[in-house]
């Protein structure tokens, strides 16, 4: 309050009167926080200035009283004094002004004190040197204490009366030493002015007081003249130095009179205080704080470059990488260790004891005392220092600069050293402490601090590093203190040095940071405000954090090379951190605002990139109060046109080029962000008062601030867990050089994570969704008669699927909107994933096109063998019939019978033919004709005949297959063209056989179904070469493509004529007959000796017509149930997103520890991961009898479905029973057709030979139907039951789980150009590819040319080293590392986000290093030694950590 009310000019209480008794208290400790500034004249010309404490400080001290009779008013008097030229400012109250002449109650006895600072202008100054005034409020008579005491401390006193009375005259003519100390001033009035005047006389006498010491004002002078005579009176008494005592030297004297002090010398906290800062003694600060402040010296400056270095790698050389980076590593344990060694020294332990009180006054007392202490002493050992740094400021002597930069830092102590090295203590204590230590306790120590209004350092500046464990700790500590309540807002001010952002903030928030222009300490520090619990409810935050920060662009420091990349990385770090961020900047120096708008842009930029959305807003400080409302907009379209300008050099250098303007990054209105702020000060300081326009401004700013907070409500907020990880991952990637490339934050990455997991979500759905459309459409387009039919059906599709195509997107316009996941940071991925939609639709439209087609092919064939089975069966009939009537007349035992039977039906059948075998290698061949429109190949499609021999051998990669000019560059390279040309080969030869692997293994897929060929399945394959090709099209010519494509077209026209012929064999239109045998004998039997058939009947046109039907409806089913069996089950996660399959695919490898799985899942990455599900798919089906419980689950669908129809169909459309007929039954059969349309397909030949000459009528049927249902749905059970093949089950569903479940986690199946890690961003239709974790190079092939060597080391180390590359798509020539992007745009690989992120490869290099050089083909990499210690434990910990498993 003190400070405030003297930034203010306002007096401020010396001495205090208790409200409730005469008792005084002497304010040494409120006025202990008060600096000023002067400049006394002995400094005008050098223009130096004092910057002293006010209590400590030698100032002139002269008191100003009253007798009971005075009507001057001396209160006026002072402020004319202390006023300065033509300034009049109301520095002590008095009753002349506003609110003056209110009766006075409780400050009779108050002594108030101010200060005149001169600014060194001789003109306008009314003293030379500092001077300050002491006013006691009431007369002497009612102070006599109060009036003893400013008598004793004063360098004079002025009495202030118009008569002296006979008490005053006793009390006046008791003082010593009156002829220097004592001045009467006198208000002569008209009246009584005789009288009044002999009784100032009378007591002039007794005191001896010469004239010279009394001054009488009479009312020809006004007060303004009469005050500049008392101003003359003073100056020569400023020079006297033996009657001049501090503030901090007047307790003796106060306790002396009864006073009371508000500190106490016999504090103990005051005693430690001064015990730890005397310490210091006559050493030099650096020294003191190398023995007893050690662990932030230069071992914790060395961490930090390591770091910075491990990041960057600017000193490898032509180092190892990995070796290098391992011994940085080493390095960085060493000094660790040593750190750790450390104890706390004498000092600490004293500060730490003391802080550790529970009496928050205790110890917010000590904190006071030794920011005191301690900013005294600084004030006095910095003063010489900071001068010599000036005048070599202006030689601009860098190197000079930079040390004496140094020299500042090191001879800097503040309270913040010791906080930051009680920080250290416990950043680098063993995890094991000894309890005894206490270190544990010091993060529960530091959050209470925290929460009582203490400043905690977030960024050593000196250091350029984050103690992130001890941050950690302590902001959790303060999460579990709070009742882990501890939504905050962020707020950061950013601007040049010295430009009021410290004194914003305090104005804003009544908050105290530091102003003072002796601060050295580098960095930012974080205050936590408690927002109240009236206005929690409105903001919807528990804290408001404030940071404050060193000043960007130090006018010094800007010489020094690495200022800017500071700068740049401060506010990326700072903006990153924050919610709001303001900006300071000043309109007068357009270079300096261009930096600083620049600095801040490129910031925003990144923030935009990673999905941060800060709020900015831009104060202009100093500006007219009252400008016109047109020079304002003026300035702010200024404004936006320089950021406007900055966002696109920034833009540039960070290859956005899509980026214009500084509204492409933020939301930023001219209006409602930008803020003009008069200046701080009414006048010129160190007399000028606070200007109420700025006080005003700012709370307006403040005002609105808050109102956007309020409006802007979201549920999403960040807590201090988030805010830690946020800062971690910030921290991290502010220390590459490529800021974007390198931003890693597990934050980010789950929000990721949970956006895929609800896209594959409804993604299974969107399919299930069709899947159960097509397979009713497929079953309508069998049972219909029109060809036309597809096409309506088609068009219902595609109706279909914009449909669900519409909802999915719904579905990710509600996921964005939801406020709880984080999705603000995942917003640059919003139109990837639209984009997924739209490529899911149209493979999905695809798909089911080709499955439609597939239907009407099949609906043709199995017409062609209907129209062969309905003549046989009539034929057979009409012969049956024929061998009834003749045998009808004679007595024929059951055997002859048979005979008669057998010989009728070899004679009839044995004219029924199948149907004619297509040549699939013709029509294969005219669909690979189609797809190359290229002369010289349709002429060697021409002269090939068939397939037959086609592909049976190994793919050689020939010289007329490598691209022309790939083999032109190397060979026009002396020396290295052999090898190079060979390596081409080589690589081509691979993409070779994995693509002839992948799409051998996807028609042997498709063979195994039960189906016919069709021309859709070479299509298919086809596309999946061209897929598998796209690539690699830089390496190969097209005859490769045209060779590769036969190739593999002749492996596909043997499996698919084998699957053709099996077709064939299961239609054969005389095996079906020989099936119906059994039923035609028995029908001949019954009916030749007239028996009841009635259940027999019912019994095989259950077994023959509905059960096939049953188990195609399980069939087509069963594919869907699995997959939601498996994405719902228990191991439902595994499948959730592409990461965390990666994730269980990797440790599984890791489990087993085989070799040839490790080579299979890197070099056949499709086929691992297919046979990986497969197997999954096999286990999770054989627990627990699965796959037979979701068989029976089906059967009960489709059994109760058909018993419903057959009930409904036995009743006619007016709901009454069937007549009981035999006509009637053929009814029945229809209505259940009818209503089963959409479920099964009733076999028509099937139905008329079972139901050939059937005796019984349609009532005893339908009861005998519904039994043989019954008695189906018990024995298909049963064989459920028993079946154990589930391999033979999978591979014939038309709906293969292993396919759909390797959709939902393969995604566009990229591997990294260097290491051959899978890509797992979501969808197929992303921009960049990423991975988690990336592998050793020599496990992607990689080796180096002159050693054929395994590349051991990691492309997340080479992209951001100074090395090289050169392959078949660089053409051979060399490419740095860090330009990766040029040869390969679409992908992103940042550094790994730990040095132990990838100990999981390096580990599996290790341990096969020989064999995969074996098969590699090249020699074993060299691997450094920290890798042969990774253990099989510390592998598994850094995948864990890579893929953020907890």
């Amino acid at each position: 309050m003190a400070l405030k009310m003297s930034m203010c000019q306002f007096s401020v209480p010396l001495l205090l009167p208790d409200g409730c008794d005469s008792q005084c208290t002497l304010m040494l400790g409120a006025l202990r926080d008060i600096v000023k500034e002067w400049r006394p004249h002995d400094l005008a010309e050098s223009r130096g200035f004092v910057e002293d404490n006010i209590v400590q400080a030698d100032i002139p001290f002269f008191s100003f009283v009253r007798l009971k009779n005075c009507s001057l008013s001396k209160s006026q008097v002072l402020n004319h004094i202390l006023s300065r030229g033509q300034q009049n400012h109301t520095m002590f109250i008095h009753r002349e002004m506003e609110g003056g002449g209110h009766a006075r109650k409780i400050a009779n006895g108050l002594v108030e004190v101010c200060w005149y600072l001169p600014d060194g202008n001789r003109n306008l100054d009314n003293f030379p040197k500092p001077v300050a005034f002491a006013n006691l409020r009431g007369d002497i008579g009612q102070s006599i204490t109060q009036f003893s005491f400013l008598y004793e401390v004063s360098t004079a006193t002025f009495v202030f009366l118009d008569k002296v009375e006979e008490n005053e005259h006793k009390i006046l003519t008791s003082l010593q030493d009156v002829k220097s100390k004592l001045f009467l001033v006198i208000n002569r009035k008209v009246q009584n002015a005789k009288e009044d005047m002999k009784s100032v006389k009378a007591t002039m006498e007794v005191l001896g007081l010469p004239n010279s010491n009394v001054k009488v004002k009479d009312s020809r002078i006004n007060t303004a003249e009469f005050s500049k005579k008392l101003c003359e009176l003073i100056k020569p008494r400023l020079s006297d130095a033996k009657s001049i005592i501090s503030i901090e030297n007047m307790p003796d004297k106060a306790v002396d009179l009864g006073l009371s002090v508000d500190e106490s010398k016999t504090d103990k906290q005051r005693k430690t205080a001064e015990e730890i800062i005397n310490s210091i003694g006559k050493r030099s600060i650096p020294a003191y704080k190398k023995q007893q402040l050690p662990l932030q010296g230069d071992n914790w400056k060395k961490l930090s470059k390591l770091e910075s270095e491990e990041c960057r790698m600017k000193d490898a050389g032509d180092s190892n990488l990995e070796e290098y980076k391992d011994q940085l590593q080493v390095e960085k344990q060493r000094i660790r260790k040593e750190q750790s060694q450390l104890k706390p020294s004498k000092a600490m332990r004293s500060f730490i004891e003391t802080l550790s009180t529970s009496d928050k006054e205790r110890r917010d007392f000590f904190l006071k005392w030794m920011k005191f202490k301690l900013n005294t002493d600084s004030r006095d050992k910095l003063t010489e220092l900071r001068n010599r740094f000036k005048e070599h400021c202006k030689k601009k002597d860098a190197k000079l600069i930079a040390e004496l930069d140094r020299a500042l830092v090191e001879s800097s102590l503040g309270i913040e050293h010791y906080m930051r090295e009680m920080g250290l203590i416990y950043e680098f204590s063993s995890q094991s402490e000894d309890p005894a230590d206490k270190v544990s306790d010091l993060p529960g120590l530091a959050a209470e601090m925290l929460l009582d209004g203490h400043p905690l350092e977030l960024l050593d500046g000196d250091a350029s590093n984050i103690p992130e464990r001890w941050l950690t700790d302590v902001l959790m500590e303060l999460h579990r203190k709070v009742g882990q309540k501890s939504k905050l807002l962020v707020l950061t001010v950013l601007g040049v040095q010295s430009s009021g952002k410290s004194t914003l903030l305090n104005t804003m928030f009544g908050v105290q940071f530091p102003v003072s222009s002796g601060r050295c300490t580098r960095g930012a520090y974080m205050l936590f405000l408690r927002v109240g619990e009236d206005m929690r409810e409105e903001l919807n935050y528990d804290f408001i954090v404030l940071i404050d920060t060193e000043g960007l662009k130090s006018p010094h420091l800007a010489q020094l090379e690495d200022s800017y990349e500071h700068d740049n990385q401060l506010a990326t770090f700072l903006i990153g951190l924050s919610d709001v961020t303001i900006i300071n900047v000043a309109m007068e120096n357009s270079t300096e605002m261009k930096d600083v708008l620049q600095i801040a842009a490129h910031a925003f930029l990144r923030m935009k990139e990673i999905g941060k959305k800060p709020v900015c807003h831009f104060v202009h400080q100093n500006v007219a109060g009252v400008s016109a409302h047109e020079k304002m907009m003026t300035e702010r379209k200024y404004l936006l046109d320089q950021l406007n300008e900055m966002t696109q050099i920034a833009a540039e250098m960070e290859n956005q080029s899509s980026i214009k303007a500084f509204t492409d990054v933020l939301d930023y209105d001219i209006q409602k962000n930008t803020w003009n702020i008069p200046g701080l000060w009414l006048g010129t300081p160190p007399m000028a008062p606070v200007n109420t326009g700025y006080s005003e401004a700012v709370a307006d700013f403040k005002k609105n601030l808050l109102e956007t907070v309020k409006s802007d409500r979201s549920d999403e907020l960040s807590q201090i867990p988030e805010f830690l990880e946020w800062m971690r991952s910030l921290w991290k990637a502010v220390k590459y050089e490529n800021f974007i490339f390198s931003f890693r934050n597990t934050l980010v990455a789950r929000a990721y994570n949970n956006l895929c997991k609800e896209f594959n979500q409804w993604e299974w759905e969107f399919r299930k969704e069709i899947f159960s459309w097509q397979k009713e459409a497929e079953l309508e387009i069998l049972n219909a008669d029109k060809s036309e039919l597809p096409e309506t059906k088609k068009k219902k599709a595609s109706e279909k699927i914009v449909h669900q195509q519409k909802l999915m997107k719904q579905k990710l316009e509600e996921y964005y909107k939801r406020k709880d996941r984080h999705v603000h940071l995942i917003e640059k991925h919003k139109t990837e994933f639209f984009n997924n939609i739209t490529g899911l639709k149209n493979e999905i439209q695809h798909s089911v096109d080709n499955k439609l087609d597939c239907a009407l092919e099949l609906r043709k064939s199995l017409k062609e063998v209907q129209d062969i089975q309905r003549k046989s069966r009539e034929m057979i009939e009409e012969q049956v019939m024929k061998l009834l009537t003749d045998c009808k007349h004679r007595r024929l035992s059951d055997e002859e019978l048979k005979h008669e039977f057998e010989k009728m039906w070899t004679e009839v059948t044995a004219n029924v033919f199948g149907l004619k075998e297509q040549n699939i290698s013709a029509r294969i061949l005219n669909q690979l004709s189609k797809k190359f429109l290229n002369h010289n190949v349709n002429e060697e499609l021409e002269n090939i005949k068939d397939l037959k021999e086609t592909g049976k051998g190994e793919f050689e990669v020939k010289a007329e297959h490598v691209k022309r000019g790939k083999v032109n560059a190397v060979m026009n390279l002396i020396g290295k063209h052999v090898w190079w040309h060979s390596e081409t080969t080589r690589q081509l030869q691979f993409v070779a056989k994995n693509v002839i692997d992948s799409c051998t293994r996807f028609v042997k897929d498709i063979a195994k179904t039960d189906t016919d060929y069709n021309d859709c399945f070479t299509n298919e394959l086809l596309e999946k070469v061209n897929e598998s090709l796209t690539r690699h099209r830089n390496l190969f010519d097209p005859k490769f493509e045209f060779d590769l494509k036969l190739h593999m077209c002749g492996i596909a026209s043997r499996e698919f004529l084998l699957m053709h012929r099996t077709f064939l064999a299961k239609m054969d239109p005389k095996v079906q007959l020989e099936s119906f045998k059994p039923q035609y004998l028995l029908d001949f039997l019954d009916l030749y000796k007239q028996r009841d058939d009635c259940q027999r009947k019912a019994t095989d046109f259950v077994q023959l017509c509905i059960r096939p039907a049953v188990e195609q409806y399980i069939s087509t089913s069963l594919g869907t149930d699995i997959v939601d069996e498996i994405l719902t089950g228990s191991h439902s996660a595994q499948y959730s997103s592409r990461s965390f399959f990666q994730y269980n695919i990797q440790k599984e490898l890791l489990r087993k520890e085989e070799f040839e799985s490790f080579l299979k899942y890197i070099c056949k990455y499709e086929i691992y991961v297919k046979d990986w599900i497969f197997q999954h798919i096999l286990q999770k089906m054989s627990e627990d009898k699965t796959l037979c419980k979701l068989k029976n689950k089906t059967l009960q669908v489709i059994v109760q479905k058909i018993t419903e129809a057959t009930e409904k169909a036995s009743k006619g459309e007016d709901g009454v029973q069937l007549p009981d007929d035999q006509e009637s039954i053929t009814v029945l059969i229809n209505n259940m057709r009818k209503y089963l349309i959409k479920d099964i397909s009733i076999s028509e030949e099937a139905e008329k030979t079972t139901l050939f000459q059937i005796q019984s009528t349609c009532h005893p049927f339908t009861k005998s139907l519904i039994k043989s249902l019954s008695d189906l749905n018990e024995q298909l059970q049963e064989e459920f039951s028993n079946s154990e093949d589930i391999t033979e089950t999978l591979n014939k569903l038309p709906i293969r789980p292993q396919d759909e479940l390797f959709k939902q986690v393969f995604g566009c199946g990229q591997q990294c150009p260097f290491c051959k890690v899978p890509c797992e961003a979501g969808g197929k239709d992303h921009k960049k590819h990423h991975a988690a974790v990336h592998r050793p190079q020599g496990l992607g092939h990689y080796k180096y040319e002159e050693t054929e060597k395994l590349v051991e080391t990691l492309c997340t180390t080479d992209v951001h080293s100074k090395c090289k590359f050169r392959n078949t798509d660089t053409n051979w020539e060399l490419h740095p590392y860090k330009k990766y992007t040029t040869y390969y745009p679409d992908w992103h690989i940042p550094p790994d986000s730990s040095i132990e992120a990838s100990d999981y490869w390096k580990y599996v290099l290790v341990k096969y290093n020989d064999r995969f050089a074996q098969e590699y083909k090249a020699k074993p990499a060299d691997v450094p030694e920290a890798w042969r210690r990774i253990t099989k434990e510390q592998a598994l910990k850094g995948l864990k950590d890579a893929f953020n498993i907890k």
